[in-house]
């Protein structure tokens, strides 16, 4: 009896470890494993091309002072609050909520769209483009200043969906290193010479003098351009149409003015030498007063 009893206590024992194993491993496999947000962003190429943050626009080519390109490549990470963010200079800002919630976001703060110029000194870098907010897109600016060691410093929202992020780094405490016209090509720095010396003389205003300077900015590759691209094929047809038709009403109306002012010469009894060749070629006009191109605030023409 004594055995009986022994052997149904074991075989209970035996069933309630199985029941218990049962059960764990049930629950264990509903249960949802929630992973740390993917903080590489658009630079992970070890995750899956579905799961990488999709960015709208390419980020435009490095620029602005050489010593800053070697940060091209890197990236700097900074954690504020339940938010991970990531800089990566010349590329992309990323932002990633450090949150087992199911739907925690994981975005685009901006892409490397151009600088921002002010008195001669780079005085910010513009990440624009970002993820949709609203009916805008999200944009950063980045403020460079002195540190002992490059990292991000700080992250703030001055207003909705417009982020400022301060990134110190060594590159920029000598007193010139963002000055902008020692970055310039000679042949770029010439034309802000003469657009300096025309502001001074008083022959451009200051609008056209702004002007000229966003033309050079924009050629040295430090600001988006922002003129309107026209399909080639479409622009050469039309210009090649309107050059030729308004060239034959000039001609046209040239060749009746001669023939007026010869009828009145005649009638007056006055002789005029004519050229065999008249008015069967091109005429050349040689200009000797050349604007400043870019600019359309001159204010007068010196002879």
């Amino acid at each position: 009896m004594h055995c009986l009893s022994k052997a149904i206590r074991h075989v209970i024992r035996t069933w309630m470890v199985c029941v218990s194993l049962l059960v764990t491993h049930g629950l264990a496999g509903k249960m949802k494993i929630v992973e740390e947000p993917n903080t590489f962003g658009l630079n992970n190429p070890f995750v899956a091309q579905g799961s990488r943050l999709q960015p709208k626009v390419t980020p435009s080519p490095v620029s602005g002072p050489a010593h800053l390109h070697r940060l091209a490549g890197k990236c700097f990470s900074f954690i504020e609050s339940t938010y991970k963010y990531e800089f990566c200079p010349f590329h992309n800002i990323t932002q990633h909520e450090q949150s087992f919630r199911w739907n925690a976001y994981s975005g685009i703060l901006g892409i490397w769209q151009e600088w921002e110029i002010a008195n001669n000194t780079f005085t910010g870098m513009w990440m624009r483009e970002g993820d949709a907010c609203g009916s805008r897109n999200r944009q950063t600016k980045v403020i460079l200043t002195c540190g002992s060691s490059s990292k991000l410093a700080q992250v703030s929202e001055p207003s909705t969906c417009v982020y400022s992020l301060s990134f110190e780094t060594p590159l920029v405490c000598h007193p010139h290193s963002l000055l902008v016209y020692p970055t310039l090509s000679e042949k770029l720095q010439r034309e802000w010479d003469e657009a300096e010396q025309a502001h001074y003389e008083g022959l451009i205003t200051e609008q056209g003098y702004n002007n000229l300077l966003r033309d050079i900015f924009e050629d040295a590759g430090f600001l988006k351009s922002q003129k309107v691209k026209v399909k080639p094929d479409v622009a050469a047809h039309s210009k090649t149409h309107d050059s030729l038709q308004k060239c034959s009403e000039d001609f046209h109306k040239q060749s009746e003015e001669i023939e007026r002012l010869r009828a009145l010469l005649t009638q007056h009894n006055i002789s005029f030498e004519s050229s065999p060749n008249e008015a069967q070629g091109p005429v050349s006009v040689t200009v000797k007063d050349q604007h400043l191109r870019g600019d359309n605030g001159l204010i007068a023409d010196l002879q």
